[in-house]
């Protein structure tokens, strides 16, 4: 007689076993032998099976499938011990090496019918600080960051990540929405596919989900499995995102102030309608006219004369290949403008001198004159494609992120000749429809941390200098409204809010009532603006750094970070150092003291600067 088969469940053997146990004793009399001799053959059956399979007994992770959380299905829970991890539907295999034992949760979340939020939650076995830390994702999420949660794991948080909710649309990093890639090359690698798709066209839950549901969802069900997992809740919560990850980080501040008590944030494409409605601007700058394109060679052209008119009277040093504080550099392309016999590449023509005005220049609305977006500073002109500047944008068939547009507008958006598209999207007129419908799901411009600041939650924010997708102003501009909110004029004697808000817009911090505002910002709230930095990372300045063990300190210890040394590694891989400079906290910047070695960052101090974009190279010396 076969009582059990091989092919079952280690949990069903155990669970089959005991309960066999449990029948054989309510016996009695002579049938109590009979028990005893026949749970003995079945005792040695499964003690030989037990010989040739896994440990029966059902683990604190496996124990999670059963799990029963609002609105998800745990589709995962399984033990991780041989240290290495296969991503999945990589192809050649890509295996993370060097990981902790570790629990791997997968689950969905669907709030509502239309959702589909995919999160993993990876659990360390005996590695765990207490600590967890909710992931961000970028662009247009879609995906996992697998090196993400491996490289947290190992730092011993309990981590989690989601693909914001997307993934169900067919969105990918930077393309959720297009007329399709039309055989371009650079399209297709970035991820545009072949036909044209419509993103999240006709599902306002899964915009919802995107701008901020999925991270808060994400966060309270991986907290409740960290809960059931350790049988305690994590000590502390962290956040930690760039770029769409940032703009998720400041909507859980605004938003959802009690999910985590530290907030770290990278690039913060806070004003998405803004941002996403600039972008067939940007591509028509290149696309004009044929003249307007830039030829290769001509942005590293305008790079160097920057850095000759610049680099040095910044607070940085003369031979830096960055600028130091942009703000200080006043750069006009027209000085590289063709005369006699030159011709590009090796200067501008007009319609190029008036591309790079345009982009030094930013948007703003032709009618009102409000600005809509800022320009992108001096010093970040690259040829670098993984930049997503000029070079690569004028290369592509129609806009870069302009996704949501399609979400708004359906597919005669990438229609050219449709009363709408990316041929003529005019921001004075089209503006206010893409704000009706995506202004309160995306956008996380509130400046009232309030409730997140009086939970002792702190925030910390970064930003690039040579950022070529978001404005480095733009993110400037974010922490002046906290100034401003934070400003005692504002807040109680309305009659000078005017005033204040004109300070505060040009980093004006000496008044009693802005600088009062400032001090209290500093107390929850600071940001470090990064040199020669690309988006999130890259570029040439010093682009390798860590901000997670000063945000720790501040929410467990009370100590308010100061500045952070940051490395430039010879070809951007460590560990050969080529020079450190330190991270100041705005708005101060780094400036030289005029001895040591310069690729050093003790030889930097931190100052208060030159803060207006408008200044010449020599205000404020």
């Amino acid at each position: 007689m076969t009582f059990f088969r091989a092919s079952h469940s280690d949990a069903t053997l155990c669970c089959g076993a005991a309960h066999m146990r449990r029948r054989l004793r309510r016996g009695s009399g002579d049938s109590d032998m009979l028990g005893l001799r026949l749970f003995g053959l079945i005792l040695g059956g499964l003690t030989a099976i037990a010989a040739i399979a896994t440990p029966c007994a059902a683990t604190p992770c496996s124990n999670l499938q059963t799990l029963a959380l609002e609105h998800t299905t745990i589709t995962l829970a399984t033990d991780i011990t041989s240290g290495v991890f296969t991503v999945p539907g990589s192809n050649p295999a890509q295996d993370i090496t060097g990981l902790p034992a570790f629990c791997r949760v997968a689950a969905t979340i669907a709030p509502t019918v239309d959702s589909a939020i995919k999160i993993e939650v990876w659990l360390p076995a005996s590695t765990w600080s207490g600590r967890f830390l909710g992931l961000g994702s970028g662009g247009f999420g879609g995906y996992y960051d697998y090196g993400g949660l491996a490289f947290r794991l190992k730092a011993g948080y309990a981590v989690a990540y989601t693909g914001l909710g997307t993934g169900t649309s067919g969105c990918t990093v930077h393309y959720c929405g297009s007329d399709g890639n039309k055989g371009n090359a650079l399209a297709i690698a970035l991820g545009d596919r072949a036909t044209p798709s419509l993103g999240l066209y006709g599902h306002p839950e899964r915009i919802t989900d995107f701008g901020h549901r999925a991270v808060h969802l994400m966060t309270l069900r991986a907290k409740e499995i960290v809960q059931a997992y350790y049988q305690q809740s994590a000590t502390r919560a962290y956040f930690f995102g760039c770029s769409t990850g940032g703009h998720s980080g400041l909507m859980e501040a605004q938003r959802y102030p009690e999910d985590y008590d530290g907030i770290l944030v990278g690039a913060p494409a806070y004003n998405r309608t803004h941002l996403y409605a600039t972008t067939p601007l940007g591509w028509r700058n290149t696309h004009a006219t044929p003249g307007r394109q830039m030829q290769a060679g001509q942005m590293s052209l305008i790079n160097k004369a920057v850095l000759a008119q610049c680099a040095g009277r910044d607070g940085g040093v003369a031979t830096d290949q960055f600028l130091n504080n942009p703000r200080r550099c006043r750069f006009d392309p027209k000085v590289l403008q063709c005369t006699g016999g030159d011709v590009p590449p090796a200067c501008l023509t007009e319609e190029q001198v008036t591309t790079m005005q345009n982009y030094y220049a930013g948007t703003v609305d032709p009618v009102t004159g409000e600005r809509i977006v800022p320009g992108f500073a001096p010093g970040s002109e690259t040829e670098d494609l993984s930049a997503k500047g000029i070079m690569l944008k004028q290369q592509l068939p129609e806009p870069l992120f302009d996704g949501p547009l399609y979400w708004v507008y359906g597919p005669t958006f990438g229609q050219p000749g449709s009363a709408v598209n990316y041929t003529n999207f005019d921001i004075h007129r089209d503006l206010p429809a893409v704000e009706a419908m995506l202004a309160e799901p995306l956008n996380a411009t509130s400046s009232d941390l309030t409730a997140f600041r009086e939970r002792g939650g702190r925030l910390i924010m970064y930003q690039g200098w040579a950022d070529e997708l978001v404005m480095p102003q733009n993110t400037i501009d974010y922490f002046n409204s906290l100034v401003k909110f934070d400003s005692p004029s504002f807040a109680t004697r309305r009659g000078d809010e005017a005033q204040v808000g004109a300070d505060v817009a040009e980093d004006r911090f000496g008044g009693d009532h802005v600088r009062a505002g400032l001090q209290r910002t500093l107390s929850y709230a600071r940001l470090y603006m990064v040199p020669g930095m690309y988006h999130c990372g890259g570029g040439p300045g010093p682009n390798a750094f860590v901000f997670l063990p000063a945000l720790q300190d501040w929410v467990e210890n009370g100590t308010p970070p100061g500045s952070v040394v940051a490395t430039k590694y010879v070809n951007d891989t460590a560990p050969d150092v080529q020079m450190t400079r330190p991270l100041c906290v705005f708005p101060k910047i780094a400036r030289y003291n005029g001895r040591g070695s310069t690729d050093d960052a003790a030889s930097f101090s931190c100052v208060e600067g030159g803060h207006r974009h408008d200044h010449g190279p020599h205000d404020e010396q």
